[in-house]
């Protein structure tokens, strides 16, 4: 019986959504195992204010074939892997817009006892990458979630002094101040192994 992932994003300038492809891609590596990658809605406010900027135009064509994320697909997964930039430290407003419209899975329980995962990207490397997913975990230990981090044994790039992105709460990139920076490949490779860990957690609870 296949195990099925999914690895819902939101990603403003393509940092977070390089990161959930390596994500999907660490995912898809685990056996008998199918991934959706879904991004989460941009907001209407948001694109108007952002419209215009090339590096965000540019990001948004590369995502505009990916469908997007739906309450159907939750229902579909057995193992969720969540990605969202830091606002402030904590999780951007697409994302908690669409946690705040699943509500009719709290209450039936939907999500209770699926494995989770969250990874971030932010500007710096202290703009928010611990924090970010810590807040991120609330919404999902109320909708009974059980939660998957990337522990020290299996990312020896924690081990690190360098000014990368990562925590043993998630993986994360960093952007830089100007967003020139692309996620590396320590970065990439926990992203990786978040995909895994939740499919191989999914798959022996399922």
């Amino acid at each position: 019986m296949s195990t099925r992932v999914l690895v819902p994003f939101y990603s403003t300038y393509g940092h977070t959504f390089q990161m959930a492809r390596a994500v999907a891609d660490g995912a898809g590596d685990a056996d008998q195992t199918t991934v959706r990658l879904r991004r989460i809605p941009e907001l209407p406010a948001s694109r108007d204010a952002l419209s215009g900027e090339e590096a965000y135009e540019e990001a948004q064509a590369a995502m505009q074939d990916l469908g997007e994320a739906t309450l159907d697909d939750l229902r579909w997964a057995d193992g969720i892997c969540w990605g969202t930039p830091t606002r402030f430290g904590n999780m951007s407003a697409q994302m908690k817009q669409f946690l705040d419209t699943t509500s009719g899975l709290w209450m039936n329980g939907a999500l209770e006892g699926k494995p989770a995962g969250v990874f971030t990207s932010t500007a710096t490397t202290h703009g928010g990458q611990e924090s970010t997913i810590l807040t991120s975990f609330v919404p999902l230990l109320h909708h009974g979630m059980i939660l998957v981090g990337t522990p020290y044994g299996e990312n020896e790039a924690l081990n690190t002094a360098e000014g990368i992105g990562g925590s043993p709460y998630g993986p994360g990139t960093l952007a830089g101040p100007d967003g020139s920076r692309q996620p590396d490949e320590r970065e990439l490779s926990m992203a990786q192994n978040l995909g895994s860990r939740v499919a191989r957690v999914a798959a022996r609870l399922k």
